[in-house]
């Protein structure tokens, strides 16, 4: 009877594996699969589970970075966290209610937003990279950045390179 049951595991594992592609449960499989022989072979349901846990995790944890490092070596990383906090130029000015503006992120031109709502900046103006919010680069004015923001405030390098 237990046959029947690590057989079932094994099938409901590598059902949830194929359709996942986690590179998690296939391990499960085979520690199913030593089980459902053990099972067949005539041991008993105590030791058919220990084997269970010991396979399944030794192929977790033994075989998986390698899987992972040979099946995923084609995926791109897109490292937008690395562009928090990088000091780039506005090329079209940038107006939370307009909807409009964009800056220079390596080259690239990216839709931008200012850090607060009320608050337009130039183009031309030296921003900061607050956040990436989905497609769109949050910034702050590098002149402002220790000031408080209220109201809506116009912000361009000539206009504020008393105060910075």
């Amino acid at each position: 009877m237990e046959s029947y049951l690590w057989l079932i595991l094994f099938i409901v594992f590598l059902i949830f594996e194929i359709a996942t592609l986690g590179l998690t449960t296939i391990w499960f499989a085979g520690g199913a699969f030593i089980s459902f022989w053990m099972s067949v072979a005539g041991l008993a349901f105590i030791p058919q589970l220990i084997v269970f846990f010991v396979v399944s995790f030794a192929l977790l944890f033994t075989t998986r970075p390698l899987a992972a490092k040979y099946l995923n070596k084609n995926t791109t990383r897109t490292n937008v966290e690395e562009l928090v906090g990088k000091k780039v130029k506005v090329s079209e000015t940038i107006d939370n209610v307009n909807e409009t503006g964009h800056v220079m992120i390596n080259g690239v031109e990216w839709l931008a937003r200012a850090q607060h709502d009320g608050m337009v900046i130039q183009a031309g103006t030296q921003v900061l990279i607050m956040e990436i919010n989905g497609v769109r680069a949050i910034v702050q004015p590098l002149s402002i950045l220790n000031g408080p923001v209220h109201g809506k405030e116009i912000y361009n390098e000539e206009s504020h390179q008393d105060k910075a």
